[in-house]
């Protein structure tokens, strides 16, 4: 009957109509009346009220500051007797849970409560179950509020998780700067998730918070808490997500891309009222059922994970279980990993550095430690393991392949690249290293000791012969149409009339340099003529880089209108007269060189 009507509710024969403002909450009035005349029901006078500015309704008060519990209602359960044993207990405690979203606290008052309803546990009413019942006396009859949610106001979601449960709050962030909230959450842990590393819990916890408030949140940007700072790389990076992180932290990550949100940073100092939630936590209240069989799923999928890294090796999960737990470095870091890292690295002794390192990509699968999807090996078992991945000696980089597949342990690099090269078959088949490494040509002691010589061209028919001093990286060019040994042999007693004879003249093995004319010339002017190897231009490359550095340069200058001979000496003016790094002094002057 009342489908379509705004801001309207039905529960069984009550009727609530509200507005913003008079003139709204009147129009609804009266279409919500004539709704009723139409379906043919009446309604009595007596009881109905009016332009009320606060009711009660559901055992709870509703006006503009928002929604509290009825002190009427609370009143009998604060004025209760303490219970006298279990049935009466139960009663107590699903009475006053109804009220569980107005208290942030309200795990923390029933722990010692709920404690007593374990199986096996005698029921012993102690002080703390006193203290406990004293306090929700306090708590019922003061003025709790929970503020009306408004998708206008800045959204504030925080969230913690301790080693029994996680809590979560959303809250609104006044422009006055106030914060109230809109509603507390929690839940406990189940028995796997207890064995996650803390910051898999903390990440578990945004998940649980995100996801409780998806309604209030899907579409809408807001702002995330936590007081785990490592969480802030990991889900707040805009570099995408960090590849070496544990997976479930991968997983939860991809969920959050659905929203709209910035993580933020707060101390735990300043957390409490979520941290209060998880701490102290009703291990009464489960997750959804279908969260459990998801959560059930992701285990056996991480189970899968340690499977397959065995299956490459002959080792069972039983003994690898064993065996983490006998390792003294291993159970520390176990430790470490489900109840939070030292914040200083200072504070790591060395034998944890590497795992410390690592922190974020650590995880524990039924006591077995996981880096990402590699299994940690135990010492016990590393040299089993390496011995394992040597057979069939594939070497130490398909060793390594391998490894970083399936196994980790600190310096398992290391301890790969030892065994292989200490492996005596492997030394006796290896190959000879035939490559070497390249060394460059010795300095001269003074100028025009030793000359690099090569020809450059042809540019306009024309060649070019260079030649250039190692010392001074003075340089000389000489155009030629012929670059056979009778000319090149012209062209080089030409220059050593100038400057003198080298002691050594390098070149390649073009047919003008290793003919027996040319190599008779050199006999006979006393200069070690050095040939580099075949194919292998590098060796002569001050000649040949100074060819390339020439043909550059020249194809420059001529496209600004200049001749071929202008182009040549205004480089060679150029190059001479401006600072060389390589040269003596950075001059690039024969004469100051000499």
């Amino acid at each position: 009957m009342l489908a379509g009507l705004k801001s309207t509710s039905g529960y069984l024969d009550d009727v609530l109509v509200g507005g913003r403002t008079e003139e709204e909450h009147n129009r609804n009035l009266e279409l919500v009346l004539n709704r009723i005349q139409e379906y043919g029901f009446t309604v009595r006078i007596e009881k109905c009220s009016f332009s009320m500015r606060q009711i009660k309704y559901l055992e709870q008060i509703l006006d503009s500051d928002g929604i509290r519990p009825d002190p009427d209602k609370v009143a009998a359960i604060a004025n209760m007797p303490p219970p006298i044993d279990l049935p009466s207990q139960r009663s107590y405690l699903g009475a006053v849970n109804y009220y569980g979203k107005y208290v942030p606290g309200m795990r923390k008052l029933r722990y010692p409560m709920d404690q007593l309803l374990k199986a096996g546990t005698k029921w012993e009413w102690n002080k703390a179950c006193q203290d406990s019942f004293d306090r929700f006396k306090e708590l019922l009859m003061s003025p709790l509020v929970l503020t009306h949610y408004n998708p206008q106001l800045d959204i504030v979601v925080s969230a913690d998780a301790s080693s029994i449960g996680i809590g979560a709050r959303i809250a609104h962030r006044f422009p006055e700067g106030t914060v109230k909230a809109i509603c507390h959450a929690s839940r406990s842990l189940t028995p796997a998730e207890t064995k996650y590393s803390q910051i898999e819990k903390e990440g578990l916890a945004l998940i649980f918070a995100v996801t409780r408030f998806h309604r209030m949140l899907f579409g809408r940007h807001f702002t995330l808490e936590t007081d785990h700072k490592p969480l802030l790389a990991i889900f707040g990076s805009k570099k995408g997500i960090p590849v070496y992180t544990a997976n479930r932290l991968q997983r939860w990550a991809l969920t959050l891309l659905l929203y709209d949100f910035s993580i933020e940073y707060v101390s735990t100092d300043s957390f409490g009222y979520v941290d209060l939630l998880s701490r102290l936590i009703n291990t009464h209240i489960r997750p959804d059922e279908e969260y459990v069989i998801a959560s059930i799923e992701l285990e056996n999928t991480f189970h899968n994970v340690v499977n397959q890294s065995l299956e490459v090796f002959p080792l069972t999960f039983k003994s690898i279980q064993a065996e983490t737990r006998a390792d003294p470095v291993l159970q520390k870091v176990l430790q470490h990993v489900q109840q939070g890292w030292p914040t200083k690295k200072t504070d790591v002794t060395d034998s944890y550095q590497q795992f410390y390192l690592r922190k974020d990509g650590l995880s524990v699968i039924s006591g077995c430690l996981l880096y990402g999807e590699r299994l940690v090996i135990p010492s016990k078992y590393q040299k089993k393991v390496l011995q394992l991945l040597h057979k069939g000696h594939p070497g130490v980089e398909r060793m390594r392949a391998v490894a970083r597949s399936y196994v980790y342990w600190p310096g398992i690099d290391a301890c790969i690249a030892k065994l292989d090269f200490s492996c005596t078959e492997c030394a006796r088949a290896a190959k000879t290293n035939t490559r070497t490494n390249l060394e460059s040509w010795p300095v001269p002691g003074k100028p025009w000791q030793r000359l690099h010589i090569d020809y450059a061209g042809p540019v306009d028919g024309w060649y070019y012969l260079i030649l250039v001093d190692a010392y001074s990286k003075w340089p000389e060019v000489v155009r030629t149409r012929q670059t056979t040994s009778p000319a090149t042999i012209e062209i080089l007693e030409s220059i050593f009339a100038r400057f003198g004879n080298p002691e050594t003249l390098v070149s390649d093995n073009g047919r003008q340099f290793i003919s027996g004319q040319f190599e008779g010339f050199c006999d006979t002017k006393g200069i070690l003529h050095l040939k580099t190897p075949p194919f292998h231009p590098q060796s002569n490359g001050l000649a040949e880089r100074f060819v390339d550095t020439f043909k550059r340069t020249l194809k420059k200058i001529t496209a600004g209108g200049e001749g071929l001979t202008e182009a040549i000496n205004t480089f060679l003016l150029c190059y001479r007269s401006t600072p060389c790094r390589s040269a003596p002094e950075g001059i690039t002057c024969r004469v100051n060189a000499w």
